[in-house]
């Protein structure tokens, strides 16, 4: 069974930072770019940050460009989120995905993404 499973969400106030994680298993997910989304309330899900097959290079919403780094650790088959200097309106639920197709550059569209894991709540407080 492919799948992904997210963790390290949680409630902070601004200014501070989380890690989330996302670990893979099924496939061989260090060959496929990996993404984070997001979804807040009311809101289409939106690209986040996204990472090659490879580790590089990475790409990022200009909203979260300079705070956030996305990463991966291919021989775990985990890619991670750093988010730092969070603000309220990153609230919202964080989703890892991972690409269709492998040895590709990452997409900003949810359409190129075939598995996805079970999301994890951010709420930052002001």
């Amino acid at each position: 069974q492919v799948q992904l499973v997210e963790s390290g969400g949680g409630l902070v106030q601004a200014e501070a930072s989380l890690r989330l994680s996302c670990a893979g298993s099924g496939r061989t997910f260090s060959n496929y770019p990996m993404a984070w989304f997001r979804q807040a309330p009311g809101k289409e899900r939106e690209f986040v940050a996204g990472i090659s097959w490879g580790g590089g290079p990475t790409f990022y919403n200009n909203s979260v460009q300079g705070r956030f780094t996305v990463s991966r650790d291919n021989a775990k088959s985990t890619v991670y989120l750093q988010m730092n200097s969070l603000k309220p309106e990153d609230t919202a639920v964080y989703y890892c995905a991972a690409g269709r197709h492998p040895r590709i550059l990452p997409s900003r569209s949810p359409r190129d993404y075939d598995v996805w894991g079970q999301g994890t709540q951010v709420t930052v407080s002001s």
